[in-house]
């Protein structure tokens, strides 16, 4: 290794240290009703400049829609949370709008996953959590409207709908976006009693999984019409992710032991090949699908979810190494760049979306272990997100995380999943008991009510 290298590797692992001898010395100071008000700062703002749209443009002060016409998913995204932290005025005024105004019989193309993750889930949840019948009416409206994306001649989704005329689009796929409906088309079957919602998204997910290479691997893209597969880079980032995470969740929810095996064979392969030892460190790059060489080296924001699912699998010793890399990327600058090259520790993607997922599997390991590290994790994490990404209204991403430079949005899941995992983290264990519950990828909580 150059001598500049060993230097500045040298000096990181000591930034490292630095900072994990800190939060272990530290008392936590932020609380359940910390984030609390800071729910209320961005929700105030998103109900002052974007009521009744999609998100709010923090900076800009406006409102966005995602198709030129709003589906409510800020508020849909964002009920439950508020349900969670006894916000009842809010919620009140939340529900009324949801339930007055939301409607899915709109000539517009929307993508079937974001509709499903974000909304579909968030009105099961809210079904579950409020008890009004209108939200499952809404849930049961657009499952159905949902539902021509399954016609293809292998049962994996397309891409694209229009929620009116079910006209479908775009048979390239990918395996995050084909195998991330399950928990919610399943919990919708069992609420409504028809069955083909989790028929459909079962078929895909089993297809999608006899689509592996033969040392178990899957792809990034494939068509969904042929079965070919099109990027054959394997993974457990964007356009993998929730597809790992949904087999292992299927079977706590539903009790479906298929997709527990799916889970037991495929976990064998990421941790096989996809995992990697830089630095006495873990991580979990990018190889080829179908010889397991490795591509890249790149590891990031959204693949920091994974130690969360592995404290569901029982492999709590990986999840707490891994959670130790996703801290050291966030320490590398404050908060956590999009994407990181983990041989040099430098950000290949340099923006902070508001992401939650390092957050997620702090909060898993914490109900999971008992452990106060994670709390002052974090604490570093809520510190970090107050200070780089308050704005004057609301909360805004950035657009490079080296020199902190705000960008022109918040999306609906800061309130859905990032606020919400930061509460659950410090708030009372009995807020919400992970015993009872599964999230989804969108942490909307699902309850098995049936039998």
């Amino acid at each position: 290794m150059p001598q500049f290298l060993f230097r500045q590797s040298l000096f990181l692992f000591l930034l490292n240290l630095l900072c994990c001898i800190t939060a272990s010395s530290q008392q936590v100071s932020v609380t359940a009703d910390s984030v609390r008000a800071e729910f209320l700062y961005a929700w105030k703002a998103y109900k002052q400049h974007a009521w009744g749209h999609d998100a709010l443009k923090p900076l800009s002060k406006r409102p966005h829609d995602w198709h030129g016409t709003s589906l409510y998913m800020t508020p849909v995204d964002a009920y439950d949370v508020m349900l969670l932290m006894k916000l009842n005025e809010e919620a009140a005024e939340t529900k009324k709008l949801i339930l007055d105004s939301l409607s899915f019989d709109r000539n517009i193309e929307v993508q079937a996953f974001e509709m499903t993750i974000r909304l579909l889930a968030g009105l099961l949840s809210a079904y579950q959590m409020d008890g009004d019948p209108r939200f499952l009416i809404l849930a049961e409206d657009l499952g159905n409207r949902l539902l021509p994306i399954y016609k293809t001649p292998t049962g994996m989704p397309y891409r694209y709908v229009n929620l009116r005329t079910g006209v479908i689009r775009d048979p390239l796929n990918n395996p995050a976006e084909i195998g991330t409906a399950l928990l919610e088309f399943g919990t919708l079957s069992k609420l409504t009693g028809n069955s083909v919602y989790y028929e459909k998204a079962k078929k895909a997910i089993v297809r999608l999984y006899e689509s592996r290479s033969p040392i178990g691997l899957v792809g990034t893209w494939i068509n969904v019409e042929t079965g070919e597969w099109t990027n054959t880079s394997s993974h457990i980032g964007g356009a993998i992710d929730s597809y790992y995470e949904y087999l292992i969740k299927s079977w706590l929810l539903f009790g479906d032991a298929e997709c527990k095996a799916m889970w037991d064979e495929s976990i064998k392969a990421v941790n096989t090949f996809v995992a990697d030892t830089s630095g006495g460190e873990l991580w979990y790059g990018r190889v080829d699908m179908n010889s397991g060489k490795r591509t890249s080296t790149t590891f990031g924001s959204l693949e920091a979810f994974f130690p969360a699912v592995l404290c569901l699998a029982g492999d709590i010793p990986r999840a707490r190494q891994l959670q130790e890399s996703s801290f050291r990327m966030w320490n590398l600058y404050g908060i956590e760049p999009e994407q990181l090259d983990y041989s040099t520790m430098n950000a290949t993607a340099r923006q902070y979306y508001l992401r939650p997922e390092i957050i997620e599997s702090a909060c898993y390991l914490y109900r999971f272990t008992g452990d106060r590290r994670y709390l002052q994790m974090g604490e570093v994490f809520f510190r970090s997100i107050v200070k780089y990404c308050k704005a004057k209204v609301g909360y805004a991403y950035l657009e490079d995380v080296t020199t902190k430079e705000q960008a022109d949005g918040m999306e609906s899941f800061f309130f859905a999943e990032t606020l919400k995992y930061l509460y659950l983290l410090f708030a009372p264990e009995d807020t919400l008991s992970f015993e009872d519950i599964v999230f989804t990828t969108e942490a909307h909580p699902l309850r098995k009510t049936w039998k």
